[in-house]
C-alpha cells in the first residue's frame, strides 16, 4: 500500500512540476503516471549504483554532485517516457527538486494525518 501512496504522491508531483517549470512538459495524466513509475524505479534500482561510483567525486562536491546526478536521473526517465520531455540540464534540476521537495511534503502531511 505504501508504494501506491508514494507512486500517487510521486504523480501529483510530476503533475504539478511540469505545470511550474519552463521547459517540462507532460502529455497528459497517464503519461504523467508513466513517468512517475520509471522515476520511481530509476531513484530505486539505477540511482543507488550511480552514486556509489561517483562517490569520489561527490566527497570532493560536499555532496552538491548528487543534484547532478538528480537531474540525470530525470533526463534519463524522459528520454524512456514518450510524452514526457525535459528540455536541459536545468530544467531537470529544478524539476528533480520540486518533485521531491513536494514528495516529501506530501508524505510528511500523510504520515500526521495516519498518526491521528
Amino acid at each position: 500500500m505504501r508504494f501506491l501512496t508514494r507512486l500517487f504522491f510521486t504523480w501529483l508531483a510530476v503533475i504539478l512540476a511540469a505545470d511550474w517549470i519552463d521547459g517540462v512538459h507532460v502529455r497528459d495524466y497517464m503519461t504523467a503516471l508513466v513517468a512517475a513509475a520509471v522515476l520511481s524505479g530509476l531513484n530505486a534500482f539505477v540511482k543507488p549504483l550511480l552514486v556509489f561510483l561517483t562517490l569520489p567525486i561527490t566527497l570532493v562536491t560536499l555532496g552538491f554532485f548528487l543534484l547532478a546526478l538528480n537531474a540525470g536521473v530525470v533526463l534519463i526517465g524522459a528520454r524512456l517516457v514518450e510524452g514526457f520531455e525535459v528540455e536541459g540540464f536545468w530544467p531537470a534540476l529544478w524539476f528533480s527538486l520540486l518533485v521531491s521537495l513536494v514528495v516529501t511534503l506530501l508524505e510528511d502531511i500523510d504520515r500526521r494525518l495516519r498518526k491521528e
